[in-house]
């Protein structure tokens, strides 16, 4: 099938090569031009294990391809997948701007049905708005004819599925070919179960031996996004505030981990107590749920108090370094390994590393640190958070 991925970042890069690794002919559309060129060099704008070498063969296989031609990647396929990002606002809430404007730009060349793919993570109703968009931008055309034998639908000329993705940075390309769950969310029209049959085909190879398909409405696999990740995050917050607890008692978190996890209600995953969650998910989508919830005169308490534990986490080991050594840091020498959120990534995104190299640094100490993957990020980030006293990164050195 072809196949077209608007936007490629993490989430758009990983899915159209996984997907031209099943055999589809992909068509990777950015606006990035530098971002397009890395990419055509051969060279990796992200780190992720295994990608390079799925990129590399389907690219020599002529199924993935990368540009900045937008007339060029509406026209290659039906199926179109909106995979840019949608960055937090000032206030918590998602920006739509690039999703809207992907949208928009579907539907200035589109000639024939499309399957609109909302892979980004979007609010609840977000699908609605890029219906509004791909609408606006048709009737600015009059609706011209379409091209022979690929008419509308009913009248319809395009169907939004909400799809989103289930990727675990660092596991990604496992966590694509061997997914736990495909979540489908289609309209209950002609047109949107002439999407839900293409979505079907493309996605028929991970499920000949199991079928994982979810099919739902749209609005439900929005939240259901949103929801998973402020479940993780929940768990990861209550395991923190068990092990400072536990410290303050004699207890050994890592015990009383494992008997929690051994009931099968309760499992094991996310229950590891450490610095916070970080990374380009958690935070941002807890934030964006919490303003859901607000926007429609509901206080998500639980989910605020997660929030809460976590900004309070990432600076309990600053805590614990000044108990013991004192406030004043000057002439202390500290080494920091790993860098990013976690393993396996060079995202260094709201990474509870940088709260801890930040405020050793600022109390006078100089910091050591290594990590095997994520130290350009990492000086990126730093300048940014040391703006007000850049002379400050004198004091960090990366092995």
């Amino acid at each position: 099938m072809n196949v077209t991925l608007i936007g490629t970042g993490y989430v758009g890069l990983v899915t159209g090569a996984c997907l031209a690794d099943l055999g589809n002919n992909v068509f990777c559309l950015d606006v990035d031009q530098s971002k397009i060129d890395q990419l055509n060099r051969g060279e990796m704008p992200i780190y992720e294990p295994g990608l390079k070498d799925v990129i590399e063969r389907n690219v020599e296989a002529g199924r993935l391809v990368f540009s900045t031609d937008v007339a060029a990647s509406v026209a290659h396929a039906r199926i179109q997948f909106i995979a840019v990002g949608t960055p937090p606002d000032e206030d918590g809430s998602a920006d739509l701007q690039h999703v809207i404007a992907a949208a928009a730009n579907i539907g200035r060349h589109m000639r024939e049905f499309k399957v609109v793919v909302v892979k980004s993570t979007v609010p609840v109703g977000t699908s609605t708005k890029v219906a509004a968009s791909i609408e606006a931008a048709l009737a600015i055309r009059g609706l011209p004819p379409l091209e022979p034998g690929l008419g509308w639908v009913h009248g319809e000329a395009f169907s939004v599925v909400s799809n989103p993705e289930f990727l675990k940075e660092g596991a990604a390309v496992e966590d694509f070919t061997r997914p736990d769950r495909i979540v489908l969310g289609v309209s209950e029209d002609a047109a949107g179960q002439r999407a839900l049959a293409t979505m079907r085909q493309l996605y028929a190879p991970f499920n000949r031996n199991h079928e994982r398909t979810r099919v739902m409405d749209v609005k439900s696999a929005e939240f259901t996004k949103y929801a998973a990740n402020a479940m993780l995050a929940t768990r990861i917050s209550f395991m923190n505030e068990l092990a400072n607890l536990a410290d303050k008692v004699g207890v050994d978190i890592e015990l009383v981990r494992q008997g929690m996890g051994s009931d099968p209600r309760i499992g094991y995953s996310f229950l590891y107590a450490g610095a916070g969650y970080g990374g380009s998910c958690f935070p941002k989508d807890v934030k964006a749920l919490v303003r859901t919830a607000q926007e429609h005169g509901q206080q998500l308490r639980v989910l605020e108090a997660v929030e809460a534990v976590n900004a309070q986490q990432q600076q309990v080991l600053v805590h614990k370094i000044a108990a013991h050594y004192g406030a004043n840091l000057q002439g202390r020498r500290f080494a920091l390994w790993g860098l990013a959120f976690k393993p396996g990534t060079d995202d260094v995104r709201a990474a509870p590393s940088r709260v801890v190299i930040g405020a050793l640094v600022r109390a006078g100490a100089t910091v050591v640190a290594h990590d095997p993957v994520a130290v350009a990020e990492m000086k990126k980030a730093l300048l940014q958070d040391l703006a007000d006293a850049p002379g400050l990164m004198e004091r960090i050195s990366f092995v």
